[in-house]
């Protein structure tokens, strides 16, 4: 099977020891491609650093996560704009609404997301998304500027924001959040719902390691060199192969986001 893991937050300091090893691992497990996720100024830096180093094999975003959207003010926004418009960023984000931590006040995150979706528009690139107990207001922000390229980042939710966010044109990303049997078994019939052409695949590296590895790794961090679990998971719920499930999703990525065949 060819992957690509849309969604790894390759820059992340617990994989500053064994960065390369990693990446070995990845593409002995299949993932062609891997999208490095990035979520303030200074991730975003590293993910280009690193897509530069890898031409071809890694590719980034460029955003600021709503855990830090107090950061992004009227003087840091110029820099994120110049990132934006890199060559090797391939989607804004990850952008978007936490109600759940609430790491940064609302009106800063929904001022910060509007931002952030202005600087898609103007680069032409897709959004990376992310958004967690704030699906109103998030996707009423959604349709005032009119978004319709993006995915919705580690999808969570139920059947009602899935059709939300397909109604808009967005793609869908699973995570090991489907291997959960205490979180995510709802998610084995969402995903059924989910067109093959809008269905995409990550890890959200080092976060979500799939709970029914076995042996389980000796901690618990997570890889993209993981992500064919995710893969089986998905497989299982809608009642296709492997195969076809990392056929669909890895044209989809490559469609979405621009990516170079391998």
């Amino acid at each position: 099977m060819e992957l690509i893991d849309i969604g790894a937050n390759l820059a992340h300091d617990s994989f500053d020891a064994d960065r390369a090893a990693i990446l070995e691992r990845a593409v002995a497990a299949g993932v062609a491609q891997i999208v490095v996720t990035g979520s303030s100024e200074e991730s975003t830096r590293k993910a280009i650093e690193l897509s530069r180093e890898h031409p071809g094999v890694l590719f980034a975003t460029a955003g600021v996560h709503p855990h830090h959207a107090a950061d992004l003010t009227v003087d840091t926004l110029p820099a994120l704009q110049a990132l934006a418009g890199d060559t090797h960023i391939v989607a804004v984000g990850e952008c978007g609404l936490d109600y759940f931590r609430d790491f940064s006040p609302r009106d800063l995150q929904r001022r910060a997301f509007g931002w952030q979706l202005g600087l898609a528009a103007a680069t032409g690139k897709p959004v990376f998304l992310h958004q967690r107990d704030a699906h109103s207001d998030f996707i009423a922000i959604l349709r005032e500027h009119r978004v319709t390229r993006g995915v919705a980042h580690c999808f969570t939710a139920g059947e009602k924001e899935r059709d939300a966010y397909l109604e808009l044109g967005l793609h869908i990303g699973v995570t090991g959040w489907i291997n959960d049997e205490r979180r995510g078994l709802h998610l084995r019939e969402v995903v059924k719902g989910i067109p093959a052409d809008r269905l995409l695949l990550e890890t959200d590296a080092p976060y979500l390691l799939p709970r029914d590895m076995k042996p389980a790794p000796k901690t618990r961090r997570n890889e993209p060199s993981y992500l064919p679990y995710v893969v089986r998971a998905i497989a299982v719920a809608r009642g296709e192969t492997p195969e076809a499930v990392a056929t669909a999703s890895t044209a989809a990525a490559r469609s979405l986001f621009g990516l170079p065949p391998r």
